[in-house]
């Protein structure tokens, strides 16, 4: 059975929907190819640069403070447990949090930061992001110089922070780069879990050429996408174990591989299965080589149980599943990652009868994979998917809050803190940053956000925080503090 559910979510590339592959987006690609000139481009470049950034980070983020710091006076959400701890402080001294501490204690030398009685909680952990790609539009990172849209993803990557989420995991992009430079201090920004290109076969969800690009020979170029690190195309086992190596040289701690199509793909429908299981077992057999794992782009139950059968550890969508396969991930021990597709305020706009249709497809696959996660017990990991929205990536915190709908709120909180991070801890020896995360513990990374109001009782806090997260600090060092204003 073909499934038919067209251009609904088009500025979500690799999730329900792919403008990638859109009729649009390959005239572009075929544009670039002949040549578009740079006057051209500038009223896109524009457009861009106009959209409001969420606010500034304190610009002595990248200094390391001078001495402990106690937050005191406060309720804590330690990123597991169902209710706050009070009468508690924390300590935190370099990068990590060193101790909680009773809330009577003085702690000789320490810089002392006065909770007001708020929240005190980990920093979220956004769990299908694409750095690279979220914060620009469509024509321009179809267009635009590849070190511009590095740039511009260096100013989304601040953005991402002041909305408190302080790690991230990237899957599928370039982003070796700009993870080096927020590791650097250089630039704010959430921690980086890179995926790199994203492994696709010729015709797969990352084959991003037009029918006038093909065959390719030995002589061919690069098809533009590979040239910028988005995606790598490779067919057969020795071919996806040059280029799933090539990853891990570049740093990526775990690997995206594509394993069925996309909902609006001109040249590979949803219901396509993508991958040999020779070939997607010579991708995990590389990626577990290295300590590391794979996760897989796939929708329906026939690409999800082929990638289940080869060892893939991470399911990245599935909306399109039974209930079967969904207890077969959890069988399986691997991890879900779903995103909150529903047909709602954060949804493209409905242009036709049909695309309404297809969008409430979506939705209903969306809210029956969630219902079956939960009925199975599958560990569950939230993640938005944002891709092509300079103004929509302001809405992550509250299409994840929309979890609310069948998570209780603490479950949604420790989902995005410890939950997502136990998720990350499956890179092994790649994980470049060893330390627990999404905890409030001795030994965690100090990754704090203070919030002006009880998370716990009202999700939706996390869905502005422009004006609860009075306080966001990341490896130890304050990115934002209003306290005072």
């Amino acid at each position: 059975m073909a499934f038919r559910l067209g251009h609904k979510y088009r500025h979500l590339v690799h999730g329900a929907a792919c403008p990638c592959h859109s009729p649009d987006a390959l005239q572009l690609f075929a544009r670039i190819d002949a040549g578009l000139s740079r006057r051209s481009l500038l009223k896109v470049i524009a457009a861009t640069l106009a959209v409001p950034a969420l606010g500034k980070v304190s610009p002595a983020f990248a200094q390391a403070p001078a001495r402990p710091i106690l937050f005191r006076n406060l309720k804590i959400f330690d990123g597991t447990a169902s209710a706050l701890i009070e009468g508690q402080g924390v300590l935190v001294e370099g990068n990590l949090i060193k101790a909680l501490v009773p809330a009577a204690d003085t702690v000789s030398d320490a810089e002392v930061i006065d909770g007001g009685g708020r929240t005190l909680m980990p920093g979220m952990i956004e769990a299908h992001w694409h750095s690279i790609l979220a914060g620009i539009s469509q024509v321009a990172a179809m267009t635009a110089d590849v070190p511009y849209v590095h740039l511009v993803a260096a100013q989304e990557a601040e953005r991402t922070i002041l909305r408190g989420f302080t790690t991230v995991r990237d899957v599928g992009g370039p982003a070796f780069a700009v993870k080096r430079a927020i590791d650097e201090g250089r630039i704010a920004g959430p921690r980086i879990y890179p995926s790199g290109a994203m492994i696709s076969q010729t015709s797969g969800h990352g084959d991003f050429r037009m029918r006038s690009d093909l065959p390719r020979t030995p002589q061919s170029d690069l098809s533009i996408a590979e040239q910028a690190g988005i995606s790598a195309i490779a067919d057969g086992e020795a071919e996806v174990l040059r280029r799933v190596r090539e990853q891990l040289m570049l740093g990526a701690s775990q690997i995206k591989i594509m394993g069925g199509g996309g909902v609006s793909s001109s040249f590979d429908p949803i219901d396509s299965l993508q991958y040999t299981e020779a070939e997607m077992r010579a991708a995990v057999s590389a990626a577990a080589d290295w300590g590391t794992y794979v996760c897989i782009h796939a929708y329906t139950s026939a690409a999800v149980r082929r990638a289940l059968d080869c060892g893939v550890k991470s399911i990245e969508h599935g909306q399109l599943i039974d209930e079967e396969t969904a207890k077969r991930i959890a069988d399986a021990d691997a991890w879900w990652s779903i995103q909150p597709f529903l047909a709602d305020e954060d949804a493209n706009a409905k242009s036709s009868p049909e695309q309404r249709l297809q969008q409430e497809q979506i939705a209903e696959g969306t809210v029956r994979a969630i219902e079956f996660g939960r009925k199975h017990q599958v560990k569950m990991a939230l993640g938005t998917d944002i891709l092509f929205s300079p103004t929509g990536t302001a809405s992550q915190g509250r299409q994840l809050a929309k979890f609310a709908r069948w998570y209780d709120n603490a479950d949604v909180l420790r989902m995005l803190t410890s939950g997502n991070a136990a998720l990350l801890e499956l890179s092994g020896l790649r994980n470049p940053y060893p330390a627990r995360l999404g905890r409030i513990e001795a030994g965690a990374y100090a990754d704090i956000l203070l919030i002006d109001g009880n998370p716990l009782q009202d999700i939706s806090l996390i869905a502005d925080p422009d004006r609860t997260m009075k306080l966001v600090m990341k490896d130890g060092r304050i990115h934002k503090n209003t306290l005072q204003v």
